[in-house]
């Protein structure tokens, strides 16, 4: 008896993947929108201008309960009235909010993209800074968790993609 799903019945291959084409074009325009987590904290950590700004686009409450270090806080209902006043045109951008469940990093880089700004998302936002295990502030002062093992490799720094 044959137990092989045809594509008809295969919910992976009912809809079959793109082209090679259609996939180099798709998946190079995510990487033109999207960072992640490990890679920002890689820059950043390499000590000197990483060539962006990261952009925390949450409340003051949120930001005080802990953001990246370095971050620009910039909360998203802001953005029009204060961009100009902290951030230069010339400069990439880096957003984030709370995490995968939070669309906030995505209306703030749509609003800095509107003002001008080239910009990316970091994919994760703070909630994978955190479950990686990167340092981070608080009002109180810096902080830093071990890092999630579903997330990050427990032993070593690189994941490995």
């Amino acid at each position: 008896m044959d137990t092989q799903l045809t594509t008809s019945q295969n919910p992976v291959l009912r809809v079959p993947p793109a082209s090679p084409a259609a996939a180099v074009a798709h998946f190079s325009a995510s990487l033109a929108f999207h960072a992640d987590v490990s890679d920002v904290a890689s820059a950043l950590a390499a000590g000197g201008a990483p060539g962006f700004v990261v952009v925390d686009s949450r409340s003051t409450a949120s930001w005080d309960q802990g953001h990246v270090p370095g971050a620009v806080h910039l909360p998203t209902a802001l953005i029009p009235a204060q961009a100009g006043e902290l951030l230069d045109t010339s400069v990439p951008i880096v957003t984030y909010c709370w995490g995968p469940g939070c669309n906030g990093a995505t209306r703030a880089a749509l609003s800095l993209a509107q003002l001008g700004y080239q910009v990316k998302e970091m994919l994760g936002g703070f909630e994978y800074w955190i479950r990686e295990g990167f340092a981070y502030e608080t009002w109180e002062g810096a902080a830093q968790r071990a890092a999630d093992p579903l997330t990050a490799p427990v032993a070593g720094d690189d994941c490995g993609c």
